[in-house]
């Protein structure tokens, strides 16, 4: 349990709280701003500067139909398979499995058709309306021309490869997602010289790309800092509670008092969390990408390589490549295989594409074992909030995360069921 504190609460100005946001990726910036319009007094601490850790190589797309999880009906039958073989988007740190055992068995246990539409449901819930909740947040703000309303393409080897994800579009259909199904020359069309004999691909309105995720997290964070919010570079080490009740945090050896504290800072979110009595089973799906720097051609849309399970992203001066599934920890460096991969499956469907240079990136996603982000206070430690574990859809679901925060700690109801991403739900 974190040490006690003879900190008295701080109190905010204007009425408002004294709020501490600890994370300065999308969710915890995104928080923030929530919270200074609301009239509280916000702290932004990380020890790095916004929008430099995950939140920087995300795919870009706002993805709302990206609600169905990793471990649909039959993952337990292919990913033996899929590990075994290098030209599949599932790798593993084979000496970080002892470590990932527990969590991976109760990840997997949830590989079923029942679970599978649960957690779609509730994700509908965090990223369905994603660009509207990003133009919300960006809106008369620098951010706001990252900001662009586009279609979402998956691009198919064949119409039968779409049929063997057709639970996942069923899914979708039923939360109300429409598509187009794309052949022959309405593909010419978007893909000029795409070498994939019989490609089968679908369009999906209302979606949304951020044209540079790192660039628009800084730019929202410049927003909130010119609004009179404080962005402090720092390490929080310890929350101090008392009477199971926030009294202020520790950063950098001094201890701070707050009303509130917002834990954001993703896949490292569980030691900070543990230290109030709650252990939230997270791991880091280490995710790769390729930057393609001024390609010979710029897709008019992102979209999915379904056969590599990986993103294309039309960004400002490049294409983006970004996806793939590797378990291996935090610590662990790079492996090779993964932007093999990535490049490989690209230069197969465009090979009459070229590029100046490639920039490679790997970060971590924050993965819970129920495929649901984890957002609400914890109730060990009061006025602690978390807000973390959104997996591959963290920049989709940052806004919404954000000011289902903001309402909570302002003492508002939001007009939804939070049970579902409770931090408690582990117990």
């Amino acid at each position: 349990m974190a040490k006690k504190s003879s900190a008295k609460p701080a109190g905010g100005e204007g009425g408002g709280k004294k709020v501490l946001v600890i994370g300065a990726g999308i969710v915890g910036v995104s928080t923030a701003i929530w919270l200074k319009r609301d009239g509280h007094q916000v702290t932004i601490a990380d020890r790095l500067e916004p929008g430099e850790a995950t939140s920087f190589g995300n795919g870009g797309i706002l993805a709302s139909c990206a609600i169905v999880p990793v471990t649909g009906p039959g993952l337990l039958h292919k990913a033996p398979f899929m590990l075994l073989d290098p030209g599949q988007p599932l790798y593993m740190k084979w000496r970080y499995l002892p470590r990932l055992a527990p969590w991976l068995v109760k990840y997997l246990s949830h590989a079923n058709a029942k679970d599978t539409k649960r957690i779609a449901a509730d994700m509908y819930n965090i990223i369905g309306d994603s660009l509207a909740d990003h133009q919300a947040l960006a809106a008369g703000t620098p951010a706001e021309r990252h900001v662009r309303p586009t279609d979402y393409l998956y691009l198919y080897d064949s119409q039968k490869d779409f049929g063997k994800d057709a639970f996942g579009w069923a899914l979708r259909k039923a939360h109300g997602f429409t598509w187009q199904e794309l052949q022959g020359s309405a593909l010419d069309g978007l893909f000029p010289g795409l070498a994939v004999d019989g490609a089968f691909g679908i369009s999906m309105p209302d979606h949304g790309l951020i044209t540079d995720p790192g660039a628009y997290v800084k730019a929202l964070a410049a927003h909130f800092e010119a609004q009179g919010g404080k962005l402090l570079r720092g390490s929080v080490e310890d929350v101090a509670v008392e009477s199971n009740r926030l009294q202020g945090v520790r950063i950098d050896g001094e201890t701070h008092a707050f009303d509130a504290a917002v834990v954001a800072t993703g896949a490292w979110s569980q030691p900070l969390i543990a230290k109030l009595g709650v252990k939230v089973p997270l791991e880091s799906e280490r995710g790769y990408h390729l930057e393609l720097w001024n390609p010979s051609w710029i897709p008019k849309a992102p979209f999915m390589m379904a056969s590599g399970k990986f993103v294309v992203s039309p960004m400002e001066g490049r294409i983006r490549c970004a996806g793939i599934v590797e378990f291996g920890g935090l610590d662990a460096p790079p492996s090779e295989a993964p932007f093999r991969l990535l490049e490989k499956k690209f230069r197969r469907a465009f090979p009459h594409v070229t590029w100046e240079r490639t920039e490679r990136w790997m970060g971590h996603r924050p993965a819970t074992t129920d495929s649901l982000p984890v957002i609400g206070e914890v109730e060990t430690a009061k006025g602690v909030y978390a807000g973390f574990g959104h997996q591959h859809v963290g920049l989709t679901g940052g806004p919404k995360t954000g000011y289902l925060l903001a309402q909570l700690i302002g003492g508002k109801r939001p007009n939804m069921d939070m049970a579902p991403y409770s931090p408690m739900r582990f117990r």
